[in-house]
């Protein structure tokens, strides 16, 4: 019990204050445990971090698989792919292993991150295949100008955007104002009906 007590009070404060903001002693105080117990599972501050991001990496590919594989499959595509980006900016704004996921993704501490940086592109690589996956069995939807892997390359790019705004501006009017600009701008660009 303790370990996944210690797991989730790990995860929830990286989120919060980052490698650098988070103590083991805040850790241990958390969970009810001297700071020495914590040794008991983990060598260090840093392998605790390493494996709270791996921990997060695998809900994170448990979240988006299960988006494109399960019953959201049957939508028309456009409103998969609007409601993954809302789902996912949700996820970021009320869950902490994705704002974790995300932060430390962008914002790795320096001394891991080299290690940060290739574990995240795990998650991108998947979502990429994913979307180019589904780009593909739609492409007769498409507009004629663009394949599967411009539109996903297209919409990956407006994913990061968004997650940059929440990053520095949050949940704010403004970064609804530029999820309906963007998605707008983006679908019209792509849907095969709006052919000449």
């Amino acid at each position: 019990m303790t370990f996944n007590q210690l797991k989730e009070a790990s995860l929830r404060q990286f989120a919060l204050n980052g490698y650098e903001g988070t103590s083991l002693s805040s850790l241990a105080n958390e969970v009810g445990i001297k700071k020495q117990s914590i040794y008991t599972y983990f060598k260090s501050k840093e392998e605790l971090f390493v494996y709270s991001f791996n921990e997060s990496l695998s809900r994170e590919l448990y979240f988006i698989e299960n988006f494109f594989e399960g019953t959201n499959r049957t939508l028309p595509i456009e409103k998969l792919l609007y409601k993954f980006l809302i789902e996912y900016l949700d996820r970021y704004d009320k869950n902490f292993n994705t704002s974790f996921f995300i932060r430390t993704s962008f914002f790795p501490p320096q001394h891991l991150r080299e290690l940060i940086i290739r574990d995240s592109y795990q998650l991108t690589n998947n979502l990429e295949c994913l979307l180019e996956t589904l780009f593909k069995e739609k492409e007769h939807l498409l507009h004629s100008r663009f394949s599967a892997d411009t539109a996903t390359a297209a919409y990956l790019t407006i994913l990061d955007g968004l997650f940059v705004e929440m990053l520095y501006g949050g949940r704010a009017e403004r970064l609804e104002k530029r999820i309906a600009s963007t998605w707008n701008v983006f679908w019209q660009g792509i849907d095969g009906n709006k052919q000449a």
